[in-house]
């Protein structure tokens, strides 16, 4: 479904992914980790052609991924995107924000959209805040309201970016609840996270990405528990030292 193929993308002089090559078949879930600065959120972003990159070339569904093409449109339909941020319109309600994609990117009927809208925030634990506003939601419940938000748009996968990591400990669970539930109802998911049981709980690969580059992947629980190099050894014994 995604396919990545020598991907270059650099900020002026400084280069951030260094020929990353990667494919995600439909159904699976990819964990990406890695050390702050290495690259992860910036590979999502070119996935979704939110960032352009400069070398070797990006597919979703067999078709290239160019923010400059009109094609970037649909796409964007195709792969929808968590953020750390949550990002809702603040002067809308949680059932507002979730049904403004489909509206008016998709051209959804309000009632038909506002109907999926219920059954979504129901689906991820908010049937009864359809009408609170961000402001009255905990950070748990408005990435909830987020991640009913990228559903609404039908993708065929949806891209987290530390979904969690804006999230106070307490609410971190609520969160994965709901991604766990995702990933066993067989939908395709790309999540960068620091959330290592999670990654060996949910996901069927893991990629560990330093400097911009894939340093080693593997099945979930094969490289968390006995990675091969040396950089991913320490890594995870920093990060699990510190859970």
């Amino acid at each position: 479904m995604i396919v990545l193929d020598d991907v270059h993308k650099a900020y002026g002089n400084h280069e951030v992914i260094r020929g990353i090559s990667l494919k995600v078949a439909k159904g699976e879930v990819v964990c990406v980790i890695g050390p702050s600065g290495s690259g992860k959120s910036t590979l999502l972003r070119c996935i979704n052609g939110l960032e352009s990159y400069q070398k070797g070339v990006i597919r979703v569904n067999g078709q290239v991924v160019d923010r400059d093409r009109p094609a970037i449109r649909g796409i964007r339909t195709q792969v929808s995107m968590v953020f750390q941020r949550f990002n809702l319109f603040p002067h809308r309600t949680a059932l507002q924000n979730v049904i403004e994609g489909p509206i008016y990117v998709r051209k959804q009927r309000r009632g038909e959209a506002m109907q999926q809208g219920l059954a979504l925030l129901e689906r991820v634990g908010l049937a009864g805040r359809a009408d609170s506003y961000p402001e009255q939601l905990s950070g748990g419940q408005q990435q909830r309201v987020a991640i009913a938000r990228a559903l609404a748009m039908q993708p065929d996968a949806i891209l987290f970016d530390e979904p969690t990591s804006a999230l106070d400990p307490e609410l971190v669970g609520e969160v994965l609840a709901v991604m766990r539930q995702l990933a066993n109802d067989g939908l395709t998911m790309v999540v960068v996270t620091h959330e290592m049981g999670f990654a060996r709980e949910v996901a069927d690969r893991v990629l560990f990405i330093d400097g911009g580059v894939v340093v080693e992947e593997g099945a979930a629980s094969a490289l968390l528990e006995k990675p091969q190099q040396r950089r991913t050894q320490d890594f995870l014994h920093r990060v699990l030292d510190r859970a």
